[in-house]
């Protein structure tokens, strides 16, 4: 367990009875609001901590810093996105600015929510979570009241001179489009200004996200993905680089699909250049996400305008061939990757050198390296273990879909033992587990028809090589349909509906 400081004890005691904490907040010494914020957010005393933000003393209130490892509680709260306690957040922040002995007490200026995170498991007591989707509705929806208040109530005059910048990491569909457009627009008369620093769009129309892109001010805007079910198409991507300026831009995610050079002309040709020299007016851009993007022979036009080296880059299922390859293993880039995704690529029959040189030359700062669906089998483990052996610094290895057997996978494992800093390995379902004539990459139909006994008993194998290795610290897992996504999962019904209505459109089309 954690250790705890008697101040934190303390502190605990005082912030359990409820009633108690919030009759007396009025004497508590402006300091030591961080603690007992700290402290309530661990026991979930959603009332307290709506008072504590309530009546906050202090300039800024910063969520990561304050749920985050701390001098008296060394565990982070960070990835705790307790309902109770956010909403409780929320709302005191609502009733901060309604609630005036007067303006000029009040300093608060920053609240900023970006440290949240969100994750699988959740250890709050109330089990109910609020992810960033629901953050970003119930944020919009207590900005618009605070419009409409003054109008109601006979409000201290004082309450709109109160200025607070809040940092979040915004998320719009298609179901909280209206609310969140009407919270940006009126931004300026309203006392809580939203400031995003990341903008995520899912399930929107073209149109809708150019609307709201503008809105949100995007000379702030850090990090921007544009994912499922947006229609984002290469024309329209170079309208929105040649129309908006991203100044501080440093993380871009694209659609599935938005680049096919399969259909190239002159003009696309042109375009791609355009939008390659756009990105690299972004001189923050560290980040690029292009994953089914057709851009075979064409990767050298999209980054070699940058003038900063990427640290991520996921290129899967992009048909990269032997010319992209040796562009990137040569590039400026290569050395200072340190996440890369190559999934959906045949390493080992099109360019197992340059793959092998693009690692060595990143293996000195690479943390994370996902190859699913790269066709590797038994006969290419020693080499992988080869280009492997370099990078130090792994924390992630993720290799689902390859077919590789039982036996390679045992010796495999014995090596990942010797990675120090690795934390999580996704390997696939051993070749051995499925039927005889099993064709790669598995079809979702075909995907769980495995001998789920002869799975578990590989699993337990290879969790005793770690194990043997004093490696309890490495989590490995079979995640069939892929690591877990925490905005997918929160939005997934929206996804779905989306889905099924663009395939019935597909249909008609067809029919």
């Amino acid at each position: 367990a954690t250790m705890k400081s008697l101040r934190f004890i303390s502190a605990e005691a005082f912030v359990s009875n409820a009633e108690f904490a919030r009759k007396s907040l009025g004497g508590v010494a402006h300091n030591l609001f961080p603690l007992l914020f700290k402290a309530s957010y661990l026991l979930e005393q959603g009332e307290v901590l709506h008072d504590l933000v309530e009546n906050w003393p202090l300039v800024d209130l910063n969520m990561g810093k304050l749920l985050g490892t701390t001098a008296d509680y060394q565990e982070d709260l960070s990835h705790r996105t307790c309902s109770v306690c956010l909403e409780n957040c929320l709302t005191g922040l609502r009733d901060y600015v309604l609630n005036c002995p007067s303006p000029y007490t009040k300093r608060l200026k920053v609240v900023d929510l970006t440290g949240i995170k969100d994750v699988e498991v959740q250890f709050c007591e109330c089990k109910k979570t609020m992810g960033r989707w629901a953050r970003t509705e119930l944020l919009s929806k207590l900005c618009l009241e605070l419009l409409v208040y003054p109008q109601q109530a006979q409000c201290n005059p004082g309450t709109f001179e109160i200025s607070i910048d809040v940092l979040i990491d915004l998320f719009v569909t298609e179901r909280n489009y209206e609310l969140v457009a009407q919270a940006l627009l009126k931004k300026c008369h309203c006392p809580l200004k939203i400031c995003c620093v990341a903008f995520r769009s899912d399930s929107l129309a073209l149109q809708k996200f150019f609307y709201i892109i503008k809105l949100t001010d995007p000379s702030l805007l850090r990090k921007l993905e544009i994912v499922h079910n947006v229609r984002l198409e290469m024309e329209h991507l170079e309208i929105l680089l040649n129309s908006i300026h991203f100044p501080l831009l440093m993380s871009l995610t694209l659609p599935a699909r938005t680049f096919n050079v399969q259909r190239f002309t002159a003009t696309d040709e042109q375009m791609l250049a355009n939008i390659g020299e756009k990105m690299g007016e972004m001189t923050q851009l560290t980040e690029l996400s292009v994953p089914f993007s057709i851009l075979t022979g064409r990767i050298h036009k999209l980054l070699s305008p940058l003038k900063t080296p990427l640290k991520m880059l996921d290129v899967s299922n992009c048909s990269l061939n032997h010319a992209d390859m040796a562009y990137l293993a040569n590039s400026f880039h290569a050395n200072h990757l340190e996440a890369l995704d190559l999934s959906g690529h045949n390493i080992p029959d099109l360019y197992p050198s340059t793959f092998f040189k693009l690692l060595s030359h990143s293996s000195a700062v690479l943390r994370s390296l996902t190859l699913e669906d790269c066709n590797i089998q038994d006969t290419h483990v020693n080499m992988l273990i080869l280009g492997l052996s370099p990078c130090q610094k792994l924390q992630e290895f993720r290799f689902l879909g390859n077919p590789l057997s039982s036996r390679a996978l045992k010796r495999l494992f014995t090596f990942l033992c010797e990675l120090p800093r690795l934390e999580n390995v996704e390997f696939p379902v051993p070749r051995d587990c499925y039927p005889a004539g099993i064709t790669y990459p598995i079809d979702d139909a075909s995907l769980c028809r495995f001998d789920h006994q002869k799975y578990e008993s590989v699993a337990e194998e290879l969790n005793l090589i770690l194990l043997q290795a004093n490696r309890e610290d490495v989590k490995a897992s079979t995640p069939l349909f892929g690591s877990y996504d925490a905005a997918v999962q929160e939005t997934n019904n929206e996804l779905g509906t989306y889905l099924i209505k663009s395939f019935k459109e597909t249909l008609e089309k067809f029919t």
